[in-house]
C-alpha cells in the first residue's frame, strides 16, 4: 500500500505535521482521532469551542486535595463521582414507525406460462406450469393435476428452476379468490384432554375442500384447452410427455452446465 507524506509548510514545527495520506487520498487517522477532530471542527463552527487560555487555566487547577484522615491525611478528588449508576443503558428510544417490508421481487425468468422444475417438497423433481406471482412474492403453480398429480399450490422462487419452455396462457382466467388467504388452513383450538381420552382421537389428515377441487378442475380445463389451441399435434405430445416426466441427474451430469 502506497503512503505519501505531505510536506509541512514553512515554519511549522515537526509535532504539528499533518498525518500521512494513502494513495487514495484518505488520511491515516484512527477512528478515535478522526472523531476527536470532527467534534473540534463542529465546536469551532458553532462557537462553543473552549479557547486555549481557558484550557490552560483548567489544567492548572488542582484536581486532588489532601485532607486530614484519622491520624494522618489522605488525597481526595475534588470531582465527586456519583454513588449510584443506572442499571439500564439509556440508549435512544426505538422509533414507533414500523418499517414495511414489501414482497420480494420475482426473477425476470419467472413469467406466467413458464414451465418450472420443483426442487423441494412432496412434488420435488416434477415439472409444473407457472400461473402467476402472488402479492406475497410466492409463485402460484399447477401440474396440471390430471397430467402429473400436482395440484394448485404456492412455491417460493428459491426452490424452482425456470426452463426456457413457455406456454401461452393469456386466455386462462384464474379465479380472483385464489390468493394467499385461499391457502391458509383453519386451526381448531385443542380441547382439554379428559381421563381415558388419550388414544380416543386420532390426528386429522388434510383433505381438499369441494371449492378447491372445483377451482382445480376449472383452471386445468382452461390450461389444457389453451395448449390444445396453441400447440400442434406433435409439439403438444412432446410438451405433455415433458410435464409427465421427472427431472433427475445421471452420472457425470452437473446442473450448472445444463441449459434448461
Amino acid at each position: 500500500m502506497e503512503v505519501s507524506k505531505k510536506k509541512p509548510a514553512a515554519g511549522v514545527p515537526a509535532a504539528k505535521e499533518p498525518a500521512p495520506t494513502l494513495a487514495s487520498g484518505k488520511y491515516t487517522f484512527s477512528k478515535a482521532e478522526a472523531l476527536r477532530r470532527y467534534l473540534s471542527r463542529k465546536q469551532a463552527r458553532s462557537g462553543k469551542r473552549v479557547s486555549k487560555v481557558k484550557r490552560d487555566e483548567q489544567k492548572k487547577k488542582p484536581k486532588f486535595v489532601e485532607k486530614p484522615f484519622s491520624k494522618g491525611t489522605r488525597i481526595v478528588s475534588l470531582k465527586k463521582r456519583p454513588n449510584n449508576y443506572p442499571c439500564k443503558d439509556h440508549s435512544k428510544p426505538k422509533s414507533k414507525v414500523q418499517k414495511k417490508h414489501g414482497a420480494p421481487k420475482v426473477r425476470k425468468s419467472l413469467q406466467p406460462g413458464t414451465i418450472l422444475i420443483l426442487l423441494a417438497g412432496v412434488h420435488r423433481g416434477k415439472r409444473v406450469v407457472l400461473l402467476k406471482a402472488l402479492k406475497s412474492g410466492l409463485l402460484l403453480v399447477t401440474g396440471p393435476y390430471k397430467i402429473n398429480r400436482v395440484p394448485i399450490r404456492r412455491v417460493h422462487q428459491n426452490y424452482v428452476i425456470a426452463t426456457s419452455t413457455r406456454l401461452d396462457i393469456s386466455k386462462v382466467k384464474i379465479p380472483e379468490t385464489i390468493d394467499d388467504a385461499y391457502f391458509r388452513r383453519k386451526r381448531e383450538k385443542r380441547a382439554k384432554k379428559a381421563e381415558g381420552d388419550i388414544f380416543a382421537k386420532k390426528k386429522k389428515t388434510y383433505k381438499a375442500s369441494a371449492t378447491r377441487k372445483a377451482d382445480q378442475i376449472t383452471v386445468d380445463r382452461q390450461l389444457l384447452r389453451s395448449m390444445l389451441n396453441s400447440l400442434g399435434g406433435a409439439e403438444r405430445k412432446v410438451v405433455l410427455n415433458y410435464l409427465k416426466s421427472r427431472f433427475g441427474l445421471s452420472t457425470g451430469q452437473y446442473p450448472h452446465t445444463l441449459k434448461f
